[in-house]
């Protein structure tokens, strides 16, 4: 007898997700559909979930030997960022979010050296995750980024490393923490802070000040699943402290099929650009908001 196709996509699962205490693999049943409530009520709210042990112990280690196998192949940049990875603007004052630069000091394992045969890819690509994560944003259907550098990054951050207060491009993102550091590494953000309709630039500012009063800290551990919009939310990783390195695998969809992040973003953050990046240098591309990345 074969195996149907939901038969093989739970089997995938079983073992690398507690799927007792999440039943992805089912989100009809009670259950499942409770999960899938509650996880959108803190969407709503906060603008983030976080799934605790979504991945039971014994799996934890496996993935953990996986990316550490993999750290060495990240690529690292050391740069001076704004909030918005852009150009400062002359015609602002120094203390306006666009000309407020940061240290941002990390690694990220790009995706196509990322193979198949990986836990973490078939993950990414399991029916079952995916449809779960659609449920939870509130989307119909979410698609594997069409990105071979972007779709699944291990982000790799050493002693000292940070990412500073930022936007992501996609306006939701999944990670998987698998490697915890001794010390830093804290995951910051500011729900909501601006929205398609404006940068809301004055109560940036206050954060990047110092302004804590809207801010959430997260110490997130390995197994943890979190779930972001961070298109609209201001957030960032603080400096990791000691040898141990922080290691977080990122699972990148969207809304639409055929998604491609911005030549100059993949150039930054990997180093490089695929050929897909090269065409779209020559062809030019549009975003559906106009947002700054």
């Amino acid at each position: 007898m074969h195996a149907t196709a939901t038969e093989t996509s739970t089997h995938a699962l079983s073992g690398l997700i507690d799927l007792a205490r999440y039943p992805l693999d089912d989100l009809d049943v009670e259950a499942g559909q409770a999960l899938v409530a509650q996880c959108r009520r803190q969407l709503e709210d906060d603008g983030c979930v976080v799934l605790e042990r979504f991945v039971p112990d014994e799996a934890v280690a496996r993935l953990e030997r996986e990316t550490e196998r993999l750290s060495p192949e990240a690529h690292y940049n050391q740069t001076e960022t704004n909030p918005y990875n852009s150009a400062g603007d002359p015609n602002r004052p120094a203390s306006h979010p666009v000309n407020r630069f940061d240290d941002r000091t990390n690694g990220f394992v790009a995706g196509d050296r990322i193979d198949d045969d990986t836990l973490i890819r078939q993950v990414y690509a399991n029916p079952d995750f995916q449809r779960f994560i659609a449920a939870v944003v509130g989307m119909e259907a979410i698609h594997p980024y069409a990105d071979p550098l972007a779709d699944l990054v291990v982000n790799v951050l050493r002693d000292g490393c940070q990412h500073p207060w930022h936007y992501d491009t996609n306006e939701f993102i999944v990670t998987l923490m698998t490697r915890q550091p001794e010390g830093g590494g804290l995951f910051e953000y500011v729900p909501g802070i601006r929205s398609p309709e404006g940068e809301n630039f004055d109560a940036v500012k206050e954060v990047i000040d110092g302004d804590r009063s809207q801010l959430t800290s997260l110490a997130l551990r390995p197994g943890d699943l979190q779930i972001f919009f961070g298109r609209y939310s201001l957030h960032r990783v603080t400096p990791v402290e000691g040898p141990r390195e922080r290691h977080t695998v990122i699972f990148a969809y969207a809304k639409e099929p055929g998604f491609v992040g911005r030549p100059e973003r993949a150039q930054r953050i990997f180093g490089r650009m695929a050929p897909i990046h090269e065409r779209l240098l020559e062809e030019g591309m549009d975003r559906s908001d106009s947002l700054a990345d």
